[in-house]
């Protein structure tokens, strides 16, 4: 779920998740404090007041960030891109011998050897479905007919099958097969005559079409915007959006199409062949990777944009996901990249329903713990209980059952003055979120110049705890791993009132949607650090119950 509105083209028409705004709130409003403003933000002024009176000083952190890629060019992200000092620029040589050639500000994992990238990719359900359909025919073996071995893949099969033939609906299908010719016609229009390719609601304001499919295109766009509150959706994003149902649509009748073998030219099924990609971390779809990299750490008190949340990070960029499901060898493979070249905290703003590979990923992550990496996870846009849903990657160990130690899952909370505390499109479970961080109309960086604009999702409220995280450690540079993940869910608060369970109109307490029951705030986290550095690692008690998934 990389789009970080809400997913699929008739939902979003009808506004189902919509977020009531009611007036305008500052645009800053989730680094505020409630105490002194009124918005449920994270206290991040009081924070660096904290800090400053402790006359403490920074030490830089390296953050990477997982993602589509970064906008190496904008004002705000430029200065704070992190650089390998033992790689020489442009030279096309590996300078530093780790595999990668000019792997100056990070590496992309979607690109091949002749400069070529991948943009789009097909729904991991589709993929899974088509290979075991392939192996084991239309009807699913009896799990005793089958060699131990196997029988993991036999219990997947029987998932994604469900899932696929499931929700197919011929008549949605149909819709959307309507849709897209008309938007994109309409769309040739207004791209010529705003001579923008990529162009927002904002853009549109001012703009009176007189083209019949160009109007169409408008209305349908602004009717978007209007149902989500903000008037940051693009044109891209909502082609993409189209483009991925119909392609989730043809899973049950089509294979999918391969986006990635002739590009990348890698051997997807051997998780050793790693030295793949290219150097290109920009290409054609920065506009997620840098929302998030800016939330994080775009220039702080220098008169431009936002204030990233922490002062003396480095943002390393790892492209690994795709417009579609990123793929399990690829999000494994960025992650062993960013901790072998220093990352110290990465943020994870992706996910999925299948991970055929999950041992793969789940290896890197183990080789993340034993190198005292943290992992932040958006908890994912569907409004779904993940304690009994699946949503990937995840912490649980499939080997051992096992949870990872070094791992954070964020859902996204909002304010009432945008829609209530928690987002009604967010993801929540009492064992399997860890905190909720806001999500909900955040601005940050944008690419195509030197642009600022909002969006909502987990994958803002990722980004927004990864960037605590960091301020924790710039400044407590002996913290491990486990310590923070400690201290951001002991220091959240608890909202003062029940609040809405994502999706419904029901009212319950945090603490039944979240392990930490509380809300993320870097103030109380910076003074709980201050009394932790340097003692013996602290674990949260755990919290877990049993039910019919053990």
């Amino acid at each position: 779920m990389k789009i970080w509105f809400v997913s699929g083209a008739l939902l979003l028409m009808s506004a189902v998740f919509a977020q009531k705004k009611s007036g305008d709130i500052p645009k800053n409003w989730y680094q505020l404090d409630k105490a002194t403003t009124g918005y449920y933000g994270i206290s991040l002024d009081k924070a660096y007041d904290f800090l400053k009176a402790k006359k403490l000083k920074s030490k830089q952190v390296v953050v990477a960030v997982i993602d589509g890629g970064i906008d190496t060019l904008h004002e705000d992200l430029k200065p704070i891109l992190w650089t390998n000092a033992k790689e020489i620029a442009g030279n096309g040589i590996d300078d530093d011998h780790n595999g990668y050639i000019d792997d100056v500000h990070g590496w992309n994992f979607l690109g091949g050897k002749d400069g070529r990238n991948v943009k789009e990719d097909s729904y991991e359900g589709a993929r899974v479905y088509t290979a075991l359909k392939a192996k084991y025919g239309s009807e699913i073996p009896d799990e005793a007919s089958v060699p131990e071995a196997e029988k993991e893949q036999i219990e997947l099969y029987k998932k994604v099958k469900e899932k696929i033939l499931g929700e197919a609906n011929p008549a949605e299908t149909a819709f959307l097969r309507q849709l897209l010719p008309g938007f994109l016609k309409g769309d040739s229009v207004v791209r010529k005559e705003i001579a923008k390719e990529e162009y927002s609601c904002k853009d549109l304001n001012t703009y009176t079409p007189t083209d019949v499919d160009a109007k169409r295109t408008k209305m349908f766009l602004m009717q978007l915007c209007k149902g989500n509150n903000i008037d940051d959706i693009t044109n891209k994003q909502i082609i993409e959006e189209l483009q991925g149902d119909l392609r989730k649509a043809d899973a049950a009748e089509n294979a999918p199409k391969d986006y990635r073998k002739e590009i990348v030219q890698d051997d997807e099924n051997d998780i050793n062949d790693r030295f793949y990609g290219n150097k290109d971390i920009m290409t054609a779809t920065p506009f997620h990777g840098s929302h998030c990299s800016g939330i994080i750490a775009a220039v702080r008190d220098n008169g431009k944009g936002i204030q990233g949340i922490a002062d003396n990070v480095r943002i390393m960029m790892v492209r690994a996901v795709p417009d579609g499901d990123e793929h399990d060898k690829d999000i494994a493979n960025a992650i062993r990249y960013a901790v072998e070249n220093g990352a110290q905290i990465i943020s994870m703003s992706f996910g999925k329903e299948f991970s055929p590979q999950k041992r793969w990923v789940d290896s890197a992550v183990r080789f993340a713990e034993s190198k005292g990496v943290l992992l932040v996870h958006a908890a994912g846009n569907d409004a779904k209980n993940v304690d009994s849903t699946d949503n990937f990657p995840s912490p649980n160990y499939l080997d051992n059952g096992q949870k990872a130690t070094n791992w954070i899952t964020v859902g996204a909370s909002g304010d009432p003055k945008n829609g209530g505390i928690t987002a009604n499109f967010s993801n929540y479970g009492q064992k399997e979120v860890d905190v909720f961080a806001p999500g909900v109309q955040i601005y940050s960086t944008i690419p195509g110049g030197n642009n600022y604009g909002e969006a909502s999702g987990t994958s803002m409220a990722c980004p927004v705890v990864a960037g605590t995280a960091a301020l924790l450690l710039e400044y407590f540079p002996k913290l491990s791993a486990q310590q923070l993940k400690f201290i951001i869910e002991k220091s959240a608060v608890a909202p003062d009132t029940d609040v809405k369970i994502p999706g419904t109109n029901t009212t319950a307490k945090l603490s039944d949607l979240s392990v930490s029951g509380g809300l993320l705030n870097a103030y109380e986290a910076v003074k709980l650090a201050a009394t932790m550095e340097g003692t013996k690692e602290v674990l949260p008690a755990s919290k877990m119950k049993k039910n019919k998934r053990g």
